[in-house]
């Protein structure tokens, strides 16, 4: 516990300090990206799949946005895991690092920005690299985890329109670490999900556990947004004059 608490408080020691990269205005942001007192370290990559803020102390991506359009849909692609090209060695993991996980946790390479969302795109294998993935409980990624994104792209089907996310990783309690990892990383023991339609017109924000079910009805994890501020440390949004009312969000959602 106390080494988990001491790798919290690294996380965020740069609190006093913006990060220049929290000015950063991206589409899959939907304007100007997320921000907060993050690590000062992070790498901020912009993709055409996605835009994401990789953290070196935890090894994962405290944010990544993405934008869902049906015309980035496409067939059953292949999942070839890659450590992330653009980002030094010692700041991600790599493919070997998952060996055994499924094993012995339980666990899978959980993608938060899903290929499916991107399978037609020419850069779907991106979403592959492991920056866009993190340990993720098996129950809740083929679970609640993967029956929101399926709703999300029925969503964006049915609207006509770009869907707008984002997502990350939280740290709340000590979870076991992967077993094979020769680097220092902590595991998330939860995540958020912000979805967006109509330029900010309407949002609804979910946070799930690690230990969710893999039956859990995924309408159940929704919170309000401030919510996901506090417990993840960041500013969705910034500088929009208001989030509009959820109510498009849910009902498509299914909810």
């Amino acid at each position: 516990m106390a080494r988990f608490a001491a790798v919290l408080a690294l996380l965020w020691v740069a609190a006093a300090s913006p990060a220049a990269a929290q000015f950063l205005v991206t589409e899959a942001c939907m304007g100007t990206c997320p921000h907060g007192p993050g690590a000062l370290a992070n790498q901020v990559i912009v993709r055409p799949a996605y835009t994401l803020s990789n953290n070196p102390v935890t090894k994962f991506a405290d944010w990544i946005a993405y934008a869902v359009d049906t015309r980035n849909f496409g067939p059953s692609r292949a999942r070839r895991w890659k450590a992330d090209p653009d980002l030094p060695a010692r700041a991600t993991l790599e493919p070997e690092d998952y060996r055994d996980a499924a094993a012995i946790l339980k666990t899978d390479r959980g993608h938060q920005a899903p290929l499916a969302a991107f399978a037609g795109m020419a850069g779907w294998a991106t979403t592959n690299y492991l920056s866009n993935i993190t340990p993720q409980a098996s129950a809740l990624n083929q679970g609640p985890w993967v029956r929101l994104e399926t709703a999300i792209r029925a969503l964006a089907g049915r609207s006509g329109g770009t869907v707008h996310v984002v997502t990350g990783p939280l740290y709340e309690r000590p979870m076991p670490p992967l077993p094979a990892a020769n680097e220092p990383h902590v595991v998330p023991s939860g995540y958020f999900k912000i979805v967006t339609v109509g330029r900010g017109r309407s949002v609804v924000a979910f946070i799930m556990d690690q230990a969710l079910e893999r039956n859990a009805d995924f309408c159940a994890t929704r919170v309000a947004m401030y919510e996901v501020e506090a417990r993840a440390r960041l500013v969705f949004f910034p500088g929009s004059e208001a989030i509009g009312d959820p109510a498009e969000v849910v009902a498509g959602l299914g909810c």
